[in-house]
């Protein structure tokens, strides 16, 4: 039985072999640059020497770890990564649903074009000319923002130093660069609602909002659960480019994560050992996260990930 599905595999390889070698070069991508390196997490296990190599290097065990729970820091990186990210998923995830839900509802033309190729425009920047521009327009000095709230009475504020106002910056800068590009998936979740609902709505009496309610939300929500389990498997995995640009001694307060954390201690500190341990905590309460996330989502409906 087993040589006969052996063969019966080796068959359909040998017909597609063209699908095989297409996948290739995407085998070889995860295979060389995401599966290989996790060899390199055994450092976090040991007290890592470059001039002994990681095998050569002793054991410590979990030393890394404890150090790291123990340390003064933990609750502050652990709060500002919860919260930064917990804010970023409150705020930044209805924001391309209703978008998408606004688009549907206009009539295609030229109006509408240009509304998705506004929306859609601001993913394509550069993220180093992004934080440039937030930098700019909240100068306390020449910034737009201050202008405009000059005019109303309001106190110039240095927002990129004031420790409380940088996860708002952070995070809704984030909503308008991504909020147009996110959209597009629902976008396209929604021209595969059939038409007849809504004909067959409307003849039923029902109002613009209640079509949006009772049709094209429930054919989204398929697409909304696979995604959001996506986001919260990553709810520590923070934006780290945009975090370090943004990071100044000043508001380190709010805006030091685990990420800028592991940067900082295993790039400029040379703490390899150290900093692998860290970020592979990070990556297990992700991995778990998932999980957990994943088997409610299949448990209260019929969509999940596995």
């Amino acid at each position: 039985m087993r040589r006969e599905k052996r063969r019966t595999t080796l068959k359909n390889i040998a017909t597609s072999w063209e699908l095989y070698v297409f996948l290739l070069p995407a085998f070889l991508y995860f295979l060389i640059f995401h599966y290989v390196p996790l060899y390199g997490l055994l450092i976090a296990f040991k007290d890592f020497n470059p001039a002994l190599g990681v095998w050569d290097s002793p054991w410590v065990g979990f030393m890394w770890f404890e150090d790291f729970f123990s340390s003064y820091y933990f609750w502050d990186l652990i709060k500002n990564t919860i919260g930064i990210s917990l804010y970023s998923l409150i705020v930044g995830f209805p924001m391309p649903i209703i978008l998408a839900l606004a688009f549907n509802e206009v009539k295609d033309g030229l109006f509408k074009r240009g509304l998705q190729t506004i929306t859609y425009a601001p993913h394509f920047i550069s993220l180093v000319v992004m934080v440039g521009m937030i930098i700019s327009f909240l100068s306390p000095q020449t910034g737009l923002i201050n202008h405009i709230l000059g005019l109303f009475g309001v106190e110039p504020i240095d927002f990129m130093q004031d420790p409380g106002w940088f996860k708002t910056v952070f995070v809704f800068s984030g909503v308008w660069q991504g909020m147009g590009w996110g959209a597009i998936i629902y976008i396209a979740a929604l021209s595969g609602v059939d038409p007849q609902l809504h004909e067959s709505a409307k003849v039923d009496g029902a109002s613009r909002l209640q079509r949006i309610w009772h049709i094209n939300i429930p054919a989204l929500l398929p697409t909304i659960i696979i995604l959001f389990i996506l986001d919260m498997g990553s709810l520590l995995s923070v934006g780290f480019q945009k975090i370090l640009l943004m990071q100044n001694d000043l508001n380190m307060e709010s805006s030091d994560v685990i990420a800028t954390f592991v940067y900082r201690t295993g790039i400029l500190n040379a703490q390899y050992s150290y900093s692998t341990a860290v970020g592979l905590f990070d990556a297990v309460i992700n991995a778990t996260i998932l999980v957990i996330v994943n088997q409610i989502a299949r448990k209260r409906s019929e969509t999940s990930l596995w």
